[in-house]
């Protein structure tokens, strides 16, 4: 059972896997200071993160295997990130499609895919504001821009759930829930019938 929880910076995503999750929680991943320049290079940024996602999905599998559960910090599939940026114009159309290509390729070659279950947080911008100010342990770098994204970033999720129904939920629960391994449909379908619901630009 591979369960996502995803969400904005200061949305509680992290402190909810260090107290549901225990010894089952796929950490995110930190900074990379060999991180190609998506201005400078922008189809080797594009294959250097779609790899970091494989690799964050290979440890959620992995951890699954051990103890059949893995809880994961943040979506492995990642990809939600630049199509935010994008759909905030933060980012070029350019680099949504190359990493959304280079995506791609990792879910027809079997090393990445969709999760059992997902947990999203809603989060009022202002909340957000006051926690992460509160927050001395943890420098939350663009964090305004975290809060920008937070729309889009729902968009992302509803367009998932309407390709996965029943998996997405908008919240993070006071207890793990009782769930279920589920069935899943080929990824690169599911892929792209999200990518076909989400809101054109």
């Amino acid at each position: 059972m591979i369960v996502v929880v995803e969400g904005i910076s200061a949305g509680g995503k992290t402190t909810w896997c260090s107290r549901h999750g225990g010894e089952h929680v796929v950490a995110e991943h930190g900074r990379f200071a060999n991180a190609p320049d998506r201005a400078q290079q922008p189809q080797a940024a594009a294959a250097f993160w779609a790899e970091r996602n494989v690799e964050r999905w290979q440890a959620a599998l992995q951890q699954q295997a051990r103890s059949a559960w893995a809880i994961c910090d943040s979506d492995p599939l990642k990809l939600h990130y630049i199509w935010t940026l994008w759909r905030t114009g933060e980012a070029s159309e350019q680099d949504w499609r190359l990493e959304r290509d280079a995506t791609r390729a990792t879910l027809a070659q079997g090393r990445i895919g969709f999760a059992d279950r997902y947990l999203v947080a809603r989060i009022d911008p202002q909340l957000a504001r006051e926690r992460a100010k509160a927050d001395l342990t943890r420098r939350r770098s663009n964090f305004e821009l975290h809060v920008r994204l937070q729309p889009a970033l729902l968009e992302w999720y509803a367009a998932l759930e309407s390709a996965l129904p029943g998996r997405v939920r908008f919240d993070l629960p006071a207890a793990l829930p009782a769930l279920e391994r589920q069935a899943s449909p080929c990824a690169l379908t599911t892929f792209d019938r999200m990518l076909a619901a989400l809101p054109r630009a």
